[in-house]
């Protein structure tokens, strides 16, 4: 590891990884929020999922203020978080055969809606299953990865595929396979990741991208405020209201 704190370092390897998904990921965001703009324009719904550290991505554009009152959590019991005890159990679920048809098949997703699928690697049956199954079913798919785990890693699904091959659309989130940012003499194991940071980061530029496409079409973004401004509860019922046929996770 060069000069400098481990903080400094740190910083350092996530501002550039930022810079590199602004410079090198432009066009796949401006294109992602195209997509969810287009699927709010014409009355679906907005989706998102992750495993894992993953669903942190997913969960942080779900239901807060400044973001989208459209945007709803996949959930998939036992993967979402390290909530489930022991925290082993949900690695071992993205594992599983079957398990995402049988959310899909149980979810309200359907034709002519849109899900994000966070999966940093993008290699589990989870996220790939998912994304084959919601496409089949007319869904959209953005798939949000890395896409060097496909290059350094194998799939573990049975198609010997990984997520990317199965989306609509996909935003490469740059991380490096491992997801470990720093090194040290002293410490055995890289350490420092930093897909949450990039990865929510990536997230936000395209519900922003999102936002700004339907104000270009005349069409109010269903924003959310905070609930700590004056004002804010009176502004999110009226959107909720507004919105409510969308909105899944008041239900």
């Amino acid at each position: 590891m060069s000069d400098g704190t481990p903080a400094d370092l740190f910083f350092d390897a996530a501002i550039n990884l930022l810079r590199r998904l602004r410079e090198e990921e432009a066009e796949a965001i401006e294109s992602a929020g195209t997509l969810l703009a287009d699927t709010v324009e014409r009355g679906g719904r907005l989706f998102a999922f992750g495993a894992g550290h993953s669903s942190l991505a997913a969960q942080d554009v779900v239901y807060r203020a400044g973001g989208l009152a459209l945007m709803n959590l996949l959930a998939v019991p036992g993967v979402v978080g390290v909530d489930v005890t022991p925290a082993t159990l949900g690695s071992a679920l993205e594992r599983v055969d079957g398990l995402a048809s049988a959310v899909l098949g149980t979810s309200p997703l359907r034709s002519g809606d849109a899900l994000v699928i966070i999966s940093l690697s993008g290699r589990n049956a989870l996220p790939v299953e998912m994304a084959q199954r919601a496409r089949a079913l007319g869904i959209t798919v953005i798939g949000v990865t890395s896409v060097a785990y496909a290059v350094q890693t194998t799939s573990r699904h049975s198609s010997g595929t990984f997520l990317k091959d199965h989306c609509d659309l996909v935003l490469d989130s740059k991380i490096a396979v491992g997801d470990a940012e720093l090194t040290l003499d002293t410490i055995p194991a890289p350490f420092a990741p930093a897909s949450t940071v990039v990865t929510t980061a990536l997230m936000q530029a395209v519900l922003a991208t999102t936002a700004a496409a339907l104000a270009d079409r005349g069409i109010e973004p269903p924003l959310l405020r905070s609930g700590n401004v004056d004002g804010g509860h009176d502004w999110n019922t009226r959107v909720m209201d507004e919105y409510g046929d969308r909105i899944f996770y008041r239900r």
